[in-house]
């Protein structure tokens, strides 16, 4: 089994985790209707991508409520 020579000092961990570390969000605005959206992405609120409306959007739900 393969067992360490010497201890990892917490500076050479540390130093290998610097890379770890999580990148916050680069949320862009919707040239469409203004609302935060990731790049490159399709706009969750309108469906709108690159100045065109790849997903059609529902403006209103109408559940039954005897269906449900």
């Amino acid at each position: 089994m393969a067992v360490p020579k010497s201890k990892i000092t917490r500076s050479r961990r540390g130093m290998r985790r610097s890379h770890d570390a999580l990148v916050a969000a680069n949320p862009n605005e919707c040239p469409n209707c203004g609302e935060l959206r990731r790049p490159h992405h399709v706009c969750g609120a309108c469906g709108h991508y690159d100045s065109r409306e790849v997903v059609a959007m529902v403006d209103d739900v109408d559940l039954d409520e005897d269906a449900a």
